[in-house]
């Protein structure tokens, strides 16, 4: 790896960091800078969700004032890791070719219900007409399908978390967003654990992107508090659209 190498990498690592606090997709940025390197496919996906880990948990710090208080937040915890590790051992026991062309459609599929969030909720009825455990349930199923994704591929976790827990919370999504990273993180430590086990992890590589993920993920999450709503929501979708049919491009080209 040389100067040119690095440079592309912190640059990238500072970028990812930041659209993952405010939108998700930040892997979209450091996963092709990882290929460019001259990593091949699997080892960058790895070197990659193992890189971002430390940004996500910068979100959180950056975030943790609009983070719900209550044993709900906690229950999803486990959710979050039991899903991730689900998805880690898909990636490292199946062909990734199958997954590839679903992705795109999973993608646009989160963003299309974040966007149109308002007609979905008169039609599944709104979170505070939901029976306590019937909210339970649909949370928790929601966070263990995103987290599942994420520890397959983690590009665009942010926009599928969001796009499902503004479906089910009746929260700000401000709000929302801080649980997205705390989540996020969750699916950062868990495939950290198990890749830095199992899978071909590019040490190098991490020492150099995962840096500047902490900085974009703070300053990232500190932007997002002071977006209001609207905006924030729309640059999610924005981002969750362009991703998706990038992922499509990719996946039939």
């Amino acid at each position: 790896m040389d100067l040119s190498d690095v440079a592309l990498l912190l640059v990238a690592g500072l970028a990812a960091g930041t659209v993952n606090a405010v939108a998700g997709g930040g892997s979209l940025i450091t996963f092709p800078a990882l290929i460019a390197t001259g990593l091949p496919p699997v080892a960058a996906n790895v070197s990659n969700s193992v890189a971002v880990f430390p940004g996500y948990a910068a979100s959180v710090a950056g975030s943790r004032t609009d983070l719900p208080r209550g044993r709900a937040l906690w229950s999803l915890l486990p959710t979050a890791a039991v899903g991730t590790a689900l998805g880690c051992v898909l990636l490292l026991a199946t062909p990734a070719r199958a997954f590839e062309v679903v992705v795109p459609f999973l993608v646009l599929g989160a963003t299309a219900i974040l966007a149109f969030q308002d007609p979905l909720r008169r039609l599944v009825g709104h979170p505070s007409r939901l029976s306590p455990r019937r909210r339970t349930v649909t949370v928790q199923t929601m966070v263990l399908v995103g987290t599942v994704y994420g520890g397959y591929f983690g590009a665009a976790l942010g926009v599928m978390l969001v796009a499902g827990l503004a479906l089910v919370l009746d929260a700000t999504l401000a709000r929302v967003t801080a649980v997205k990273n705390l989540l996020s993180a969750v699916v950062g430590l868990t495939t950290l654990v198990i890749f830095a086990l199992f899978g071909p992890v590019q040490w190098v590589a991490v020492a150099v992107v995962a840096p500047a993920t902490v900085v974009g993920g703070y300053a990232g999450a500190r932007l997002a508090r002071r977006l209001p709503a609207v905006v924030l929501k729309t640059v999610i979708v924005l981002f969750g659209t362009t991703i998706g049919l990038y992922l499509l491009w990719r996946a039939l080209t």
